[in-house]
C-alpha cells in the first residue's frame, strides 16, 4: 500500500459515488480538549502468554513446551517486569515505557464473552454489552456523546475511526470522522483545479473541499518523512508494515493536533496463530515486532502530546494455554491487554494471577480471566475523559455494576 499523497486523497473524495465531496474521507473536530485516548484492537485473539509470559509460574515451562520463552538474562530470555511477568523480547518500546512508567500490563483480563468465536468475541468487546449482537451501536461512541462540552460552537466530530471501515466501537449517535489510505492513482493539476472550479459556487461543496486539502495536509505532513524509512526497508518488510506506518502517521498527525479529535480507533490483524507460532522467532514474534515498531513511532508523531495521551490496546479473547498439535495455540478465554502513554500511571503489572495448574485453568485449557476488561475502560474514561459516572453506567457500558472502574490509571 502505498502512502497517500494529496491529489490521491481528492481522487478518493472526488469518485466517492452519490455525493463528490458532501462524505469527504477526512473531516476532524474542533476541540479545546488535550486529553487524547487511541484504541487499537488486536484482531485475531492475541497469545497473552507470550506477549506477557508468566515466567515465574511454576507451572509455564512445561505447559507451554515448544513456546515457552527462557527466564530474564537467558539467550532470547523475556524482558523482566517483575518476578512472575515478562514482556516478549520484541516488544522493546513497550518495555521501555514500562521503566518510563508510561505503561500498565495486564495479565488474565476478558471481557464478558466467554465462547470461542472471533465474529462474536469482537462484537462483544466493541458493543459494551454482555452478548453478541445485543445492540448496533459501540461503546466508544456512545462515550463520546457523554464527554463534556468546551465551547457551544464546538463541532461534533470528537472522534476518529483510522482504516478502511468504521468499527463497530465508533458506529452510534455521535458524529466521528474516518479516514483511510487511498488506492488511487493521483490526480494532475489540471483535474485539481476543475474540481476546484466545479465547487467554487456551492458553499457546502466549497467547505468540504477545503476540509479534505486540511486534513490531507495534515496526514502528509508525517507521511513525507514514513516514505523515506520504508525504501530504506527490505521491500517484503516493507509491504508488510506499510498499512502500520499509514495509520500511525494519520494517528499522530490528527491527534497532535490543537484542532484535531482527542479519540482515535484503529485495528490490527493477524493475531490468530492456529499453527507454527514461534517463541523468541517467527511469526508472532514478527507481529509483536510490528506493532511495537509502530507504536514508538506513533510516541514520535505525537511529539508533545504523547504527554496527554492514553493508548489502549486489547483483543477478543485469549488463546488456549498449552501448546496444539501444529506448534500454534487455539482460541482460548483469559487474555492480556496494554495501557500505554504518557497520561499513564505506569510502571506495573496488573494480575490477580489465577495460576496455570490443571485446576486453575478456566473450562480445564484456558487461562482463567479475573479482571473485567471493562473495568479498565470504564476507569480510563472516568479519570481522562471526564466521561461521568452515570454516563457510563447507563450508556456505556450498561449491565456492568458488577465491573467497577478501575481507578489511579492515568496522571490527573
Amino acid at each position: 500500500m502505498s502512502l497517500i499523497g494529496r491529489r490521491e486523497f481528492l481522487a478518493t473524495s472526488a469518485l466517492a459515488a452519490g455525493g463528490a465531496l458532501l462524505t469527504s474521507r477526512v473531516a476532524f473536530a474542533r476541540t479545546e480538549g488535550t486529553s487524547r485516548f487511541i484504541l487499537v484492537i488486536l484482531r485475531g485473539a492475541l497469545d497473552g502468554l507470550s506477549a506477557v509470559p508468566p515466567y515465574g509460574d511454576p507451572d509455564y515451562a512445561h505447559l507451554r513446551r515448544d513456546l515457552a520463552l527462557g527466564a530474564p538474562g537467558a539467550a532470547d530470555g523475556v524482558l523482566k517486569l517483575d518476578s512472575t511477568f515478562g514482556l516478549h523480547p520484541s516488544l522493546s518500546f513497550l518495555y521501555d515505557s514500562y521503566n518510563a512508567r508510561e505503561l500498565v500490563v495486564f495479565q488474565a483480563i476478558a471481557s464478558p464473552y466467554r465462547e470461542r468465536s472471533h465474529f462474536d468475541g469482537q462484537d462483544v468487546l466493541e458493543n459494551g454489552h454482555t452478548k453478541p449482537h445485543a445492540i448496533q451501536t459501540g461503546w466508544l461512541n456512545r462515550a463520546l456523546s457523554g464527554l463534556p462540552s468546551k465551547t457551544a460552537a464546538q463541532s461534533q466530530e470528537r472522534g476518529i475511526a483510522l482504516g478502511q471501515n468504521v468499527p463497530l466501537v465508533m458506529r452510534g449517535p455521535a458524529s466521528v470522522a474516518s479516514w483511510s489510505p487511498s488506492k488511487l492513482t493521483a490526480l494532475d493539476d489540471d483535474t485539481l483545479q476543475r474540481i476546484g472550479d466545479l465547487y467554487s459556487r456551492d458553499p457546502i461543496l466549497s467547505r468540504r473541499l477545503a476540509e479534505a486539502l486540511e486534513a490531507d495536509a495534515i496526514a502528509m505532513s508525517a507521511n513525507s518523512d514514513g516514505s523515506k524509512m520504508l525504501a530504506q526497508r527490505d521491500p517484503k518488510e516493507a509491504k508488510k508494515y506499510a498499512r502500520y506506518d499509514e495509520i500511525v502517521d494519520a494517528a499522530g498527525s490528527f491527534l497532535r493536533s490543537g484542532e484535531g479529535p482527542q479519540v482515535a480507533v484503529f485495528d490490527t490483524t493477524g493475531w490468530d496463530t492456529h499453527a507454527n507460532e514461534g517463541d523468541a522467532k517467527g511469526q508472532l514474534s514478527t507481529r509483536l515486532g510490528g506493532l511495537d515498531s509502530s507504536l514508538r513511532k506513533l510516541k514520535a508523531q505525537l511529539g508533545p502530546a504523547w504527554n496527554d495521551t492514553v493508548v489502549l490496546l486489547v483483543t477478543e479473547f485469549g488463546r488456549t494455554a498449552a501448546v496444539n498439535g501444529t506448534r500454534g495455540t487455539d482460541h482460548g478465554t483469559g487474555a492480556a491487554a496494554f495501557l500505554v502513554g504518557g497520561a499513564v500511571r505506569g510502571g506495573r503489572v496488573v494480575a490477580d494471577w489465577p495460576g496455570l495448574s490443571q485446576a486453575a485453568l478456566y473450562q480445564g485449557r484456558d487461562l482463567k480471566p479475573t479482571t473485567d476488561m471493562r473495568s479498565v475502560i470504564k476507569g480510563v474514561l472516568a479519570d481522562h475523559l471526564a466521561v461521568s459516572t452515570r454516563v457510563l453506567e447507563s450508556n456505556v457500558f450498561p449491565d456492568s455494576s458488577n465491573a467497577r472502574a478501575m481507578r489511579d490509571l492515568v496522571r490527573t
